[in-house]
């Protein structure tokens, strides 16, 4: 596959492209890498699909940890491997055991998780497959989250959904990870 919408060179970038850049680079993420690449091509849809993702990746009501697990099940569901790629060694460092990360690879319930885990995953797979969320589960992550983190949760997933299918259209190169590939 050819990556059909790669990086830009700074002197191929109109004014509004390197200021949304650099808006970037000066940010948490520190450099333009994976769906912001093909997104610059839009600065303004690339600014604010940033400051969301700033928002639900770092500071949701959830936390770092079960955003890192919605996001590795929302990348398994759409055979995401640049997001996988970034993802999965993240979850690893911020508490999510490799087992987890290795059923979710498999398309699998993962045997053990922890009880906000398995609500995530639940939620998340459900959300997914059957595009809405079974009242057992949503009670569930209303007792755990409260009102705030429930909407973080979908946000989480409707952000994530958003970006694969930008790279998945874009056949965004996947970086150099210490992460596996997703299998088929």
């Amino acid at each position: 596959m050819r990556d059909r919408l790669g990086p830009l060179q700074e002197s191929e970038m109109t004014e509004a492209q390197r200021a949304a850049s650099d808006a970037i680079i000066a940010g948490p993420r520190g450099a333009v890498y994976g769906p912001f690449i093909p997104l610059l091509r839009s600065p303004e849809l690339m600014e604010a699909a940033q400051r969301m993702g700033e928002y639900l990746r770092y500071r949701s009501a959830i936390g770092v940890r079960l955003s890192e697990l919605a996001i590795l099940v929302t990348a398994r569901v759409w055979n995401q491997q640049v997001e996988w790629a970034i993802h999965a060694p993240i979850a690893v460092q911020v508490g999510i055991p490799a087992d987890v990360i290795a059923a979710i690879a498999r398309r699998e319930r993962p045997a053990t998780m922890l009880v906000d885990e398995a609500v995530v995953h639940d939620f998340c797979v459900e959300l997914h497959r059957d595009k809405r969320v079974s009242d057992r589960v949503y009670a569930d992550a209303l007792a755990l989250f409260g009102e705030h983190g429930v909407v973080d949760l979908m946000g989480i997933n409707g952000y994530y959904t958003f970006l694969a299918m930008v790279m998945n259209t874009a056949q965004t190169d996947v970086p150099p990870s210490s992460a596996a590939a997703l299998p088929d």
